[in-house]
């Protein structure tokens, strides 16, 4: 079974601060990664198996790589 915290914040300015700190002590992968699973998990739930215009499979890790360019 896979464990999993849940921090409880007194506001919604304490939450974000708390966000910010989290997600920047995270590697480009790392977040690059949390990313794509929500892509992933996004699509599973609303049943996208075909782009809607041209009516082809939804390729969402392609359509990643062709708006992400890393910089060194």
């Amino acid at each position: 079974m896979k464990k999993f915290w849940v921090h409880k914040a007194n506001s919604f300015k304490e939450a974000e601060d708390f966000d910010s700190k989290y997600y920047s002590a995270m590697s480009v992968e790392e977040r690059l990664e949390i990313m794509q699973f929500l892509r992933d998990a996004y699509h599973k739930i609303r049943g996208v198996e075909y782009h809607k215009i041209r009516g082809v499979k939804n390729e969402s890790r392609k359509g990643l790589r062709r708006v992400i360019k890393v910089v060194q």
